[in-house]
């Protein structure tokens, strides 16, 4: 990240770097497959949470939606905190 200094000139465009990571899901209709993008911040808006996950799809869509999300110092908590969320909630298509 130390070379991104290069790259990253304008701190409002937010430069990350992005990661990907897919999990499944067991609802009454079958699975359904979740991808998780991990963001890694550079300068990130709170310098204790350099890294946010979110998934791609909404859980809980019936009652009130939400797309399963995480912040954290590092990647795995970030990713932890999301796939919690994936599996508090129902999907419901």
């Amino acid at each position: 990240m130390e070379d991104w200094k290069y790259v990253d000139a304008e701190p409002e465009e937010r430069l990350c770097r992005v990661e990907q990571f897919g999990i499944r899901k067991a609802y009454a209709g079958g699975e359904i497959e979740f991808i998780v993008s991990v963001r890694e911040y550079r300068e990130p808006p709170d310098p204790a949470m350099r890294y946010f996950a979110q998934a791609d799809k909404h859980t809980n869509q019936k009652t009130a939606p939400y797309i399963p999300s995480g912040w954290g110092p590092n990647l795995s908590t970030a990713l932890w905190e999301c796939v919690k969320s994936i599996r508090k909630f129902p999907y419901e298509p």
